[in-house]
């Protein structure tokens, strides 16, 4: 059995699978039905409305619907789509054992413990037959696949088979049914003439729970209580027994014929599923489970799939593997199909039959060929095996094939891994020995090696004379003739290694996972997946082509993967070659799929610098969409994305990214918004370039930055303008602000004079000598004029005059990038095609930003009448180049053979393109800045690590408060912000800069190694290691011993929120940091229990003995377990609870404690055993263990019901569950967590 999926319930009575998705449906027990992704491993959906268990569910064929039918009688019909029952059908009046849908009509049959089966049109809704004759509970009822006969199986010992015809007869009869329809109370009793039985077929001597019908054939399985599986026959006139089947020790409670192949799956409440071959009548396999007894079966009408529904959940599995065993050499295709080995030739797609293989297996017993081997040199074939527990078949390929059934002799051997290592060697792995034995080709051991790792349970070709041998969680690079490990490499479980053709890179396939490394396993990297990874090829371009159960992906060397296509059903790929993928199904067919490399191609030119071909790849426009676009923006490539984008708003952010400012202005016309024109003047002053800003404030009508802007620039007469422009917008405040800034006292004093504000406008111009002007507004005063004085050395401010003079700032010099050259040369050749290549460098260059720049500079008066300024069209001309150019034009003279000879030279275009693209390039050289990097916090992150800590660390907080909810269960982040903050102070440096410039944030690798040059970043240094936490313990254990209740609380809680944001190396101190964790609960609860017994003094006696015996059974170190033990005894002791008090001191004298407290217990204990009762009753039971519940601080008797927090492991009362865990004041008690995740290796399980 190959389990694919397993679930934990309450006992599973029905299932279905869906026909088409990778679903399947549970009905339970306890009355819920779930809908789970059985590829994907996860639960889909679930639906509560049966009051009771639900015993029978089923999918229809074609619609979004499925039936249900429970012990309350009622059939349900849900729709999965909108999640919520369509209707109830109700007509039984007891348990529904089964419910199903009719292939093709509008049908749904079910079978109850009423003793009867009804028939019922679930479009109609209503009951259109009713099949009576079975005298006790009827256990199930189907319909035949293809012909009008249902078969239903009862307690009264009997299967019958109904006819149905009738029933069809009538309902597809135009008009049929109105003129037939029998009463319905009639119907009801005595069953209506559409269905009558055609066989009761009687063998079985106990209740029948289960009768099924054969897809194809005129066959009946049946299972009953008396634990047989019987096997029926019937034809148009008669039934009978075929043979009996005998095995199980308990009740059969399901039986079923296998879609594909002759064989009976039946299973069992003797907790086993058994497989018996059809043809031999004989058990070929059988699967058992500990605990659970089995129920329910169904199979996949498409696929080969089981389910099995069990006492504590299901089981989706397949009885063998449907992985074909191949091998490729050069062009040549080596695989086994229906017991014979074949070939296919890539080149000329010939497909030939090479020889027999002999030894085929049991069907559905998972013993055909596992592994195929291919020797060129020898023209030799090896087959493994799980026959006999693992084993090999060593063949001489004939040069000429075979004919009929005839096949050679094979050399055979046990072992669990075989493979070619040399020229006629191969090596066997003996798991029993723990050696790997080399062979020759005729079949002898010549040397023995012993393994790499006592746990190696595998072995794969690396090379002549090498292997990779497989051990738990690793993999070795061993090599056979010095016999030593020459690399290893930490791994989830690898199932399947695939080498490249020149044998430098390695694919190391498990379940959920793909390991990329060299030759010598270094530079691996990981792609993780979430459904099963199935098979692999490397093309010739480095590339490794994968399949997982539905999509075929591509994983460049760095990681990185991506789509390229869906697959209606799994395939395993054998050869890429070109844009051609060669594939096998799992029928063995050869599958050729011819895909688009476009993609993976070019972001393999990015990663290797190969910048010719992604332009070449950009100009063949093959590639589009947002995700090329967002994994350019990841790796830093935002100006190669623009070439992808036609959308102006991508066009803009993008443009924003990189720097393109350009770019960024046309796509700002373009769009037309204020926020657009905002961020384009924010990016602009960040550059420098104070014409676009200019442009910028302008469109947005930020007439505060305008101002400030001239100011700071020096540009009095804009200074001016602005403040016309404030006066004619009635903008008081505005207009004072230019007049300031302009340094004209006159118009400040006239503003304060207009608003209204005389005093201040007496004073400004009486301290600026404006005697007239001072007169004239003193004579306005109601009041007597405030005094002016001017203090000593005073001054008149005045705007500051510029450093430099220019069209914009002091640009930082960069030269253009490849791509931005290219884009150049691309527009150059593109003007020279228009007939434009002669136009003066000078002017192109420019461009936009120029043009901008000469519209700012020249403010419309007459166009800002309301709130209109700004508006206008540009003007983008340029009048200097324009008389450049005509005194170029003069130089040459008028005709004759004086003067220059200014002749026209016939260039070729492309140079005439080059030319001017590089005097374009150089022209905006100074305009370019620079694309800013990936943070060393993206790069920390980019590795996809599931530690919290390094989330935390790189600043990423959301993700890592994500990935703790996930793993911990955690629900509250509040206590755990300090901690946050301190790992992202501690992963960086700051480097103070120059007066005025904020200080440079330096990244803290923990890797970082003074040796190596340069060196990228790849983990954070963390705050918090495990050494650390040791002192912590330390120190927490002191306080305790002390006392000091309190404080010890706090040191533990510390402790507790710094573990999960540790890192530490290796699964050992995995173990030591959980084991820390186990300790800091117990402490934890214990602290808590003591101090909740503190505050209550004397006011409850009972609860306060409780409280003290709880506190002695937490596990706690020796010293501290006997000082409870004291306290308990001396509280019980005075509490005259002597019973009680002498087990606390018999626990005492067992501690081997010091002599004084050792006397000091056998004196209570000699007290106490005088008079063995207890006054006070109290809620405490020290025969009977338990666990205390850290919220209530009562005991959790073993076997009783609680809820636990997954983080720390401390269990609570049911009723606590959805609180927050007093361990620390962050995890949700009860929540669904993975587990703690600390060590980087812990991520590839």
């Amino acid at each position: 059995m190959l389990t694919k999926f397993e679930t934990k319930s309450n006992r599973v009575k029905g299932l279905s699978f869906h026909p088409k998705r990778p679903w399947v449906l549970a009905s339970l027990h306890s009355g819920v039905v779930q809908l789970w992704d059985y590829r994907m491993g996860t639960l889909i959906d679930r639906f509560d409305e049966h009051d009771g268990p639900v015993r029978g569910v089923h999918f229809h064929k074609s619609q979004p619907l499925f039936v249900s039918g429970g012990d309350d009688y009622k059939i349900k019909i849900w729709n999965y789509k909108l999640r919520r029952c369509l209707f109830t059908l109700l007509g039984h009046l007891d348990y529904i054992r089964t419910v199903q849908f009719h292939h093709e009509y509008p049908w749904i049959v079910s079978a109850s413990d009423d003793q009867t089966i009804r028939i019922w049109n679930w479009q109609s809704r209503t009951c259109i037959s009713v099949l009576t004759g079975h005298n006790h509970y009827v256990m199930c009822a189907m319909f035949h696949p293809k012909e009008d006969l249902v078969v239903s199986a009862s307690l009264d010992q009997t299967v019958r088979v109904w006819d149905i015809g009738g029933l069809r007869k009538k309902t597809v009869a135009p008009g049929g049914e109105d003129v037939l329809r029998m009463p319905q109370m009639n119907a009801d009793l005595f069953g209506g003439g559409d269905a009558v039985v055609k066989y009761v077929l009687e063998g079985h001597d106990r209740g029948v729970n289960w009768a099924a019908f054969h897809p194809t054939l005129p066959l009946i399985v049946s299972g009953a209580d008396d634990r047989q599986v019987k096997l029926w026959r019937y034809n148009e006139s008669k039934a009978w027994e075929v043979d009996t089947l005998r095995g199980h020790t308990n009740n059969v409670s399901c039986v079923m014929f296998h879609a594909r192949q002759d064989l009976i799956i039946s299973n069992s409440e003797d907790k086993s599923i058994r497989v018996w071959d059809m043809s031999k009548r004989t058990g070929v396999q059988t699967f058992r489970r500990e605990h659970d007894r089995f129920w329910i079966l169904a199979s996949h009408p498409e696929i080969n799939l089981l389910a099995a529904g069990h006492d504590g959940g299901m089981i989706v599995f397949k009885l063998e593997r449907e992985r074909p065993a191949c091998a490729v050499h050069a062009n040549t295709l080596y695989y086994v199909k229906d017991r014979y080995l074949r070939t296919y030739d890539f080149a000329t797609q010939r497909d030939n039959p090479l020889m027999s293989i002999r030894r085929a297996g049991s069907a559905g017993a998972n013993q055909g060929p596992k592994t195929l081997a291919y020797n060129p040199a020898e023209n030799a074939l090896l087959i493994t095996s799980d026959v006999d527990g693992g084993s090999f078949e060593l063949y001489a390929i004939p040069k000429e094939a075979a004919r009929g059934d005839t096949a050679p002799d094979a050399k055979r051997g046990l072992g669990t891994s075989a493979v070619f290592i040399a020229r006629n060697r191969f090596a066997v792995l003996d798991k029993s020995t723990n050696s790997i034995q080399i062979r020759n080709l005729q079949n002898e051991i010549t040397k023995k090696v012993p393994t790499p790792c006592a746990t190696t349970d595998a072995i794969f070709y690396a090379g002549t004379g090498m292997l990779l041998c497989r051990s738990e969680d690793k993999v070795t690079l061993f090599d056979i003739q010095q016999r030593s490990s020459m690399a290893d490499l930490a791994t989830p479980f690898v199932k399947y290694v695939v080498w490249n053709n020149d044998m430098s890179m390695v694919a190391l396939l498990s379940k959920h996972a793909i390991i990329i490394a060299d030759k010598r396993l270094g530079g691996a990297q990981t792609v993780h997946e979430t459904i099963r990874v199935k098979s692999a090829a490397w093309d010739d371009s480095g590339v490794l082509l994968y399949t997982t159960l539905n999509h075929l992906k591509y994983c460049l060397p760095n990681g990185d993967s991506g789509i390229i296509r869906t697959l209606d059903s799994p395939l395993y790929v054998t050869r890429v070659a070109g844009g051609i993928v060669h594939a096998l199904d799992r029928e063995g067919k050869i599958r050729t799929i011819q895909v688009d490399p476009t993609e993976y191609m070019f972001k393999l030119a990015l990663l290797q610098g190969r910048y010719d071909a992604v332009v070449n790849i950009v100009r063949s426009g093959g590639l589009c969409g947002t995700a090329i676009i967002s994994y350019l923006q990841q790796k830093g490539f935002p100006e190669v994305a623009l070439h992808f984008v036609t959308d102006e708003r991508s066009r803009f952010n993008l443009a924003v990214q990189c720097g393109n400012i350009e770019v960024a202005l046309q796509a700002a016309q373009a769009l037309d918004d204020k926020d657009t024109w905002y961020r384009l003047g924010v990016e602009a002053l960040r550059q420098g370039n104070y014409s676009i800003v200019e442009f910028s404030y302008q469109k947005t009508k930020s007439y505060e930055r305008l101002s400030f802007l001239y100011l700071i620039a020096g540009h009095t007469d804009k200074l001016r303008k602005m403040l016309k422009i404030a006066e004619m917008r009635s903008d008081v405040m505005g207009r004072f602000h230019n007049a300031l800034y302009l340094g004209d006292v006159k118009e400040q004093v006239r503003i304060m004079e207009e608003s209204g504000q005389l005093p201040l406008a007496y004073v400004a111009a009486a301290t600026h000598g404006l005697a007239e002007d001072a007169e004239r507004i003193g004579s306005k005063l109601s009041c007597e004029a405030p005094e002016a004085g001017t203090p000593g050395g005073s001054f008149l401010m005045q705007p500051p005059q510029p450093i430099l003079r220019e069209e914009n700032w002091p640009l930082l010099t960069v030269s253009k990038g490849f791509f931005e050259t290219l884009a150049a040369k691309g527009a150059a050749s593109a003007a020279a095609a228009a007939g434009v290549a002669g136009a003066v460098p000078g002017a192109a260059a420019k461009g936009r930003a120029a043009a901008a720049a000469a519209a700012a500079m020249d403010i419309d008066e007459s166009a800002l009448e309301g709130a209109g300024w700004g508006a206008d069209e540009l003007d983008l001309g340029g009048g200097e180049a324009g008389e450049e150019a005509d005194i170029l034009e003069g130089m040459g003279g008028e005709g004759g053979s004086e003067g220059w000879e200014m002749e026209d030279l016939d260039l070729p275009a492309d140079v005439v393109a080059e030319a001017a693209a590089a005097a374009a390039g150089g022209a905006a050289a100074a305009f370019i800045a620079p694309a800013p990097g990936v943070p060393a916090s993206q790069r920390w992150l980019d590795k996809r690590t599931q530690l919290a800590a390094e989330h935390a660390a790189a600043g990423s907080w959301a993700t890592a408060m994500s990935l703790m909810h996930r793993q911990l269960g955690a629900a509250d982040f509040e206590p755990l912000k300090p901690y946050f903050m301190d790992l992202y102070s501690a992963a960086f440096g700051v480097l103070p800069g120059l007066n005025g410039v904020p200080s440079v944030m330096a990244h803290l690798d923990r890797t970082w190694s003074g040796d190596v040059s340069t060196q990228p970043p790849t983990n954070p240094t963390l705050l918090y290691t495990l050494t650390g936490l040791e002192d912590s313990l330390k120190a927490a254990y002191k306080l305790v011993t002390e006392g000091k209740f309190s404080d010890a609380l706090r040191a533990f809680t510390r402790m507790i929120h710094v573990i999960p944001l540790t890192v530490v190396e290796s699964r050992k101190e995995v173990d030591d940091v959980k084991e820390l964790l186990a300790i800091c609960r117990e402490y934890h609860t214990a602290l808590r229990c003591e101090l909740k017994r503190k505050e209550l003094r004397d006011e409850d006696m009972a609860r306060n003995a409780e409280l003290a015996a709880y506190f002695t059974h937490c596990r706690l170190q020796p010293v501290h377990l006997a000082l409870s033990l004291r306290s308990a005894m001396t509280i019980f002791f005075k509490l005259k609870n002597f019973a009680t008090c002498a087990t606390f001191c018999r626990r005492l004298l067992e501690l081997n404690a010091g002599a004084k407290i050792a006397e000091q217990a056998r004196t209570v204990l000699a007290a106490c055993e005088k008079n063995p009762v207890d006054a006070v009753k109290v809620n405490y039971d020290p025969r009977n263990p338990f666990d205390l519940c850290a919220i209530t601080f009562t005991p959790i008797y073993k076997g009783s019901k609680y809820a636990e927090d997954p983080y720390t492991g401390a269990r609570f009362t049911p009723d606590c569950k959805g609180q927050i865990s007093p361990l620390g004041d962050f995890v949700r008690i009860g929540a669904d967590a993975s587990g703690l995740l600390i060590c980087p290796s812990q991520q590839t399980r």
